[in-house]
């Protein structure tokens, strides 16, 4: 049983990929942007599921989610699944709430950033990023590009943190919309094998992953220039430097 914690967890792809792993006997800790959006999660704490709450469009917000992650203890797994597709807080909430959480809370085994297809059509562009969410300065394409770079950056500079990122497709979530062509089960299966699954293939690192299979991510993702740049631009605005060693 593994110790788990998914952000962005009161509905759609997080809230099925909850569901299955508590289904397989792990322990979850999921999260909330509100209090009464936690209130969605009754069903499941009622069989012992805990739940932090916090706004990831706001900084410190996510480091009061930080906080409350690491009083908890120590997680086996994240999945960094929380998203928004649209408006100024695609880059807090996309990019820069993965890179504050991921700095902060005590370094799991696992971790599974969640892209999207979209990243492919994304600028490998930084200049102007607006990363405090004032103005929107860039496309969800480019966000999920920017995760991805960041999620390979991990898997090269943590050797001992399974690193890997996941394209579930466009499923009808909230966000995917009602006419969404992929299967939502089908979008959450790999981000829940890739954080609590025990067989040898979960042991990877600096995959891109759609329906259970590598597939291969935007170039720019895997160019260590690119990627270097990202996390300083990202260490810049939140005063946190990433850990090198554990």
């Amino acid at each position: 049983m593994a110790r788990i914690f998914i952000t962005g967890s009161t509905e759609g792809l997080g809230r099925n990929t909850a569901h299955d792993l508590l289904d397989d006997g792990h322990e979850l800790l999921l999260h909330a942007r509100n209090p009464h959006r936690a209130e969605a999660l009754s069903d499941l704490t009622a069989r012992g599921v805990r739940v932090v709450v916090g706004d990831l469009a706001q900084t410190d917000d996510v480091r009061g989610v930080a906080e409350q992650v690491n009083a908890i203890g120590r997680m086996d797994a994240i999945i960094h699944n929380a998203g928004v597709a649209n408006g100024a807080a695609i880059l807090p909430v996309n990019v820069v709430a993965p890179y504050l959480l991921t700095a902060l809370i005590e370094r799991p085994d696992r971790l599974v950033y969640l892209s999207s297809g979209m990243h492919s059509g994304g600028r490998a562009d930084l200049t102007g990023a607006d990363w405090s969410g004032t103005r929107a300065t860039k496309s969800y394409s480019d966000s999920k590009l920017f995760v991805t770079a960041f999620a390979m950056f991990i898997a090269r500079t943590w050797p001992d943190v399974y690193s890997n990122a996941v394209d579930p497709g466009w499923v009808p979530t909230r966000m995917g919309g009602s006419g969404a062509s992929d299967d939502l089960r089908e979008g959450h299966l790999t981000q829940a094998w890739l954080a609590g699954g025990d067989d040898p293939d979960t042991k990877v690192t600096g995959g891109y992953w759609h329906h259970m299979r590598q597939q291969s991510p935007h170039p720019a993702t895997r160019d260590e220039g690119f990627q270097d740049e990202l996390i300083s631009q990202l260490a810049d605005l939140t005063g946190v430097a990433l850990p090198t060693t554990r």
